[in-house]
């Protein structure tokens, strides 16, 4: 088949060239043509495990392109995916202004039957906005399709290849019969394609990230109330996990959830629910229990040091919101980052990925170290906040020989409480006995 994908972010590039690998023609579409010239030249502009051999073979072998013209794009193309950015507005709303705009140039462009899909997370509803936004200018049959897309930074090219299913959502025939020959060689394992009416494949998009949210701030609640009752939070976690209405997953706690999807999904569908004179309690106690878990360090990190943390050196072990990725989007370092300099802390900071983003976002608020070892040089205590592999086993006689004190506060709970005590750390975690 013959594919346009219109936004190269984290969703279009992954997308595309996942498309591209199973033998599709694939043009990327973006109005930067800047980044347009870096792809054209092999130069993935994120960082996303295992992505760049596809990327690049697709590219040699002629399947995968880029341009800037929408409409060369679509005049080549019979499918027609929309992965453009829907960030939060003002009120929380998601902001469609990217979708529908390029919506309304596709009704000026097509001159024959296209199917236009809504890769993008978008609120319910939207299908129909965009079907109405290309029919302004339209003269000729089309059909707008819901496919949200389920992939976990980290991990996307591997979701993307072999998904746990596929949703799209469509009541045209004619529609779901390209869809479902298109994503047919994704699922030869035998997981389905789930097709269903726009409106519900719109809202189990929203509906699976924040119940994952949910279930994240659930176990962080959790880990609060060990630290209070002297209970062991991975006691607990495994407890509840070995339960198979629960399982194991999304059960570590930590210093909240960020990036590009659960922050925004969770304040969208929390807002879709307001306009429509629904409270959904839920999702409203999830955003501010995050809010106030991206920083739960920090009390603990000026208690140690009796509120004066003037002056103090504090290195910083991952900067991005997860781990196998650059994306600083709602990190917690951030959060962290901006309490602890407002309190007089100089912060030194090392991340496999993501300085330059980091850079780029707060500039030399902090200092960056060239790998995890050189920060410590001195340093009055060292704060975890992402749980890179790299970290999960370090040189503990370095740390202390490097380190004014030997103080570790953990946001991801990387270390064993009974392995710290030993090493002779003061260590403070999330729901886990304190070590001093």
């Amino acid at each position: 088949m013959n594919i346009a994908v219109v936004g190269t972010g984290y969703v279009g590039l992954v997308s595309g060239t996942c498309f591209a690998e199973t033998g599709n023609n694939v043009i990327c579409v973006d109005i930067d043509e800047k980044k347009v010239q870096m792809m054209r030249n092999g130069e993935i502009p994120i960082y996303e495990p295992g992505l760049e051999v596809l990327f690049e073979r697709n590219i040699e072998q002629g399947r995968l392109s880029f341009t800037t013209s929408l409409e060369e794009a679509v005049e080549q193309c019979e499918l027609i995916f929309l992965a453009l950015p829907t960030p939060p507005g003002g009120d929380g709303a998601a902001d469609l202004s990217f979708v529908l705009g390029v919506a309304e140039q596709l009704g000026k462009i097509i001159k024959d039957y296209k199917v236009i899909v809504d890769k993008s997370t978008v609120p319910v509803g939207t299908a129909e906005k965009v079907s109405a936004a290309v029919a302004k200018n339209a003269t000729v049959e089309f059909d707008v399709v819901s496919n949200p897309e389920f992939l976990k930074e980290g991990y996307a090219v591997e979701d993307f290849m072999k998904p746990d299913r596929v949703v799209i959502g469509t009541e045209s025939a004619r529609a779901r019969k390209i869809m479902e020959n298109l994503y047919k060689p994704f699922v030869r394992q035998g997981n389905p394609i789930l097709f269903m009416d726009e409106k519900s494949a719109e809202l189990t998009k929203y509906a699976a990230n924040s119940f994952l949210a949910t279930k994240i701030t659930f176990m962080n609640e959790i880990a609060n109330l060990c630290e209070i009752l002297g209970a062991d939070v991975d006691e607990v976690r495994k407890g509840i996990g070995t339960d198979n209405r629960i399982g194991k997953r999304f059960l570590f706690p930590g210093i909240g959830y960020g990036g590009s999807c659960f922050p925004k999904d969770v304040q969208a569908l929390e807002k879709s629910a307001s306009d429509n004179n629904y409270d959904f309690r839920i999702l409203k106690s999830v955003m501010e229990v995050n809010e106030v878990q991206k920083t739960i360090l920090v009390p603990k990190i000026k208690k140690y040091f009796n509120g004066d943390l003037k002056g103090k050196k504090i290195a910083m072990w991952g900067l991005s919101f997860k781990p196998n990725t650059d994306d600083i989007r709602e990190a917690p370092s951030l959060y962290i980052i901006e309490e602890l300099v407002k309190a007089g802390a100089n912060i030194h900071g090392y991340d496999p990925e993501a300085m330059h983003l980091v850079k780029e976002r707060i500039g030399d608020k902090i200092t960056y170290g060239e790998n995890m070892y050189d920060i410590l040089e001195g340093a009055d205590a060292l704060v975890i906040c992402t749980e890179w592999s790299v970290f999960r086993n370090p040189q503990f006689d370095k740390l202390k020989s490097s380190m004014n004190n030997s103080v570790i506060f953990d946001g991801r709970n990387l270390f064993e409480v009974s392995r710290m005590k030993d090493e002779g750390f003061f260590y403070s975690s999330i729901g886990r006995a304190l070590v001093d």
